[in-house]
């Protein structure tokens, strides 16, 4: 119940986010890919630390929101997955635009990170994401026509806390 309330709390506040940025590009300058990468491997940490994430996609003028547990880089590109039989796939197919929001175990920092997400189709990189998450070799399989492995693309990630002035990377 205190990890809800901290929650809550931390969704209330995020829309400032939008308000005070703070963007590690200045001029909005093109970052090089080394700059890409890096971020998208402190975002992919910062996941990972979190555990659960939150996704948000679009049923039409609804927002809709459940929680996600895995991510990957593979190649050079951050990937989630999903199975294409549930709603948030066929939301992402109408959409793909999203917003991820990450709470870290203190409950007095998050993430936002929003972009758009691309259906992979690629079996290899498909098998590559199951062998790195076994828990879900039981429920999918690479080429079972059901796992989406979808990509990160455009990527935006404003780091808040309540303590701290909000950071944003880009991918």
């Amino acid at each position: 119940m205190k990890k809800a309330l901290f929650l809550a709390a931390a969704l209330l506040l995020l829309t400032a986010c939008h308000n005070k940025q703070q963007s590690t590009e200045p001029n909005n300058n093109p970052i090089s890919e080394e700059m890409k990468q890096a971020n998208m491997q402190e975002v992919q940490a910062y996941l990972k630390d979190c555990g659960a994430f939150f996704i948000a996609t679009a049923d039409g003028d609804q927002p809709r929101v459940r929680p996600f547990g895995v991510s990957e880089i593979i190649d050079g590109h951050l990937y989630i997955m999903t199975g294409k039989v549930k709603n948030v796939y066929k939301q992402i197919a109408q959409n793909g635009k999203f917003e991820i929001c990450a709470l870290r175990p203190s409950g007095t920092e998050w993430m936002r990170l929003s972009g758009t997400l691309v259906n992979v189709e690629d079996i290899g990189m498909k098998q590559e994401f199951l062998d790195r998450n076994p828990g879900l070799k039981s429920m999918y399989k690479a080429d079972d026509d059901n796992m989406a492995l979808l990509c990160i693309t455009d990527a935006t990630a404003c780091f808040s806390s309540f303590s701290a002035p909000d950071r944003q990377v880009k991918f």
